[in-house]
């Protein structure tokens, strides 16, 4: 990661209580009106929140070809893609307090699931969000992990993705992700702040939400 343990501690601090409302008018008020918010169709599957820090990773489409085979040689076909084309090597790196950012070039499929998206909530991670598709939903609800996604997919990723990268930056919902940035997501979707302005970023953004609770704490 590009950032000290200190200053990841710092910012996960400061935007433990914003709502992606407060941060989208403390972009603003650092002039970053067309930048930040994810596409409106990125959004949360369940109502939660989540911070984090940007632990990215992407996925390109598939281009080989998927033999015919009988089923028993896809059972054996699945576990070589799932271990040589299609892998994970990025949840093995989630550190505390990381928000994974998953380019999957916008294919259908479910590359999380109700298993592995365990994996990364069990090594700290804070949330999920990608511009492609998650499964096993009723129980990744269940389970109360915070995942935000463009669809809902109901197919494996043998024969749709394959592995490139992680920890590099990404286009996800239409912003450019990099690792280190503050991923802040709630109701109203899912906004990223790069690190060299989040300080700044999140004291206009305290500002702004003081001045609603105030306001609203009035009408109540």
């Amino acid at each position: 990661m590009t950032q000290n343990n200190d200053r990841r501690e710092e910012l996960l601090a400061l935007y433990a209580d914003l709502r992606v409302a407060d941060v989208r008018d403390g972009m603003d008020w650092m002039m970053r009106h067309h930048y930040g918010s994810m596409v409106p169709e990125i959004r949360p599957l369940w109502r939660t929140r989540a911070v984090g820090i940007a632990r990215t990773a992407r996925y390109l489409p598939y281009r080989g070809e998927v033999p015919k085979m009988t089923p028993e040689e896809y059972t054996e076909w699945s576990g070589w893609y799932y271990g040589n084309v299609c892998t994970y090597p990025w949840i093995a790196a989630i550190e505390k307090g990381d928000f994974c950012v998953i380019d999957q070039s916008g294919v259908n499929a479910g590359l999380m699931g109700s298993n592995n998206a365990m994996d990364g909530l069990i090594n700290g991670a804070t949330g999920y969000v990608t511009n492609g598709g998650v499964r096993d939903t009723d129980e990744v609800i269940l389970q109360k992990v915070p995942f935000w996604s463009r669809m809902i997919s109901q197919g494996m990723v043998q024969g749709r993705l394959q592995f490139d990268a992680f920890d590099i930056p990404v286009e996800v919902g239409g912003v450019l992700v990099h690792p280190g940035d503050v991923v802040v997501a709630d109701g109203d979707g899912v906004i990223v702040v790069p690190q060299d302005i989040a300080f700044d970023v999140a004291k206009y953004a305290r500002r702004e939400m003081e001045g609603d609770k105030a306001s609203r704490r009035q009408k109540y």
